[in-house]
């Protein structure tokens, strides 16, 4: 991908390891004629806001089923566990037609709530499970200090999950940032809302396909994802072998 990124004749005689003729034309032409700037300004609007929506809401509702008994708390956690396994293909034409009657087609707030709403059965899930190996004695002693439940949360709870809200943000992130089918038909209609998915798409014709654009592009949607993942992954090894060692 690097290779062809920076060779100006990528897809032409076959690839080598290094470009046989080094540029940066591919990178200057995705980012202003090809329109990759604004594609990138909207996918970044949209992964933060899909990673800070579902993170909060599933960490509240996390805390709800793990914590609080009320009626059909078993059957809302079995519902939460069989929307994890509907193919998302299915729920295309469902969700197009509540987000047009909704008037938010062709914008980018209904693409972030379609995002959101796919990140939560997941998100509450995953949570849960950390919610639940939280002692109940560490709240209980934070009440007797005279914590509010507010101060408890952020003191107690929040810093003891936290390896497990940040592997759950990983993947609304990812699943925000990589996301092709519903971003096409939801914004197939506003090219100026188009995010990084759709816009990698313009370069691919009907009879030959540019290389040399598709990588440079590809190397540019890449860059955020490995970013992101350094900036988290201290506390998303933790998040991984939580729970493996207990005493």
């Amino acid at each position: 991908m690097l290779s062809s990124a920076f060779d100006a004749k990528a897809g032409t005689g076959g690839q080598t390891l290094l470009p046989r003729e080094f540029t940066f034309d591919n990178f200057s032409y995705v980012l202003t004629d090809g329109g990759f700037d604004v594609f990138l300004r909207n996918s970044a609007i949209v992964a933060l806001v899909t990673v800070v929506a579902s993170a909060v809401l599933s960490l509240l509702a996390a805390v709800a089923v793990a914590r609080f008994r009320f009626r059909s708390r078993t059957a809302i956690l079995l519902m939460i566990l069989i929307v994890q396994m509907v193919p998302l293909e299915a729920l295309v034409i469902p969700l197009f037609v509540q987000v047009r009657d909704l008037g938010m087609l062709n914008t980018l707030l209904g693409l972030m709530v379609v995002y959101v709403a796919l990140s939560l059965a997941f998100g509450i899930w995953m949570l849960r499970g950390f919610v639940a190996a939280v002692p109940v004695e560490l709240e209980e002693a934070a009440y007797i200090d005279g914590a509010s439940w507010g101060r408890m949360f952020r003191s107690v709870l929040l810093p003891l999950v936290m390896p497990g809200l940040v592997a759950t943000s990983v993947f609304s992130f990812i699943t925000a940032w990589n996301e092709f089918i519903f971003a096409m038909t939801l914004l197939g209609g506003a090219s100026e809302n188009y995010t990084v998915a759709i816009g990698l798409k313009q370069f691919f014709g009907e009879h030959t396909n540019e290389w040399g654009y598709i990588m440079a592009a590809s190397t540019i949607i890449t860059i955020p994802v490995m970013i992101f993942f350094v900036i988290v992954q201290r506390r998303l090894s933790a998040g991984l072998v939580a729970g493996a060692v207990k005493g």
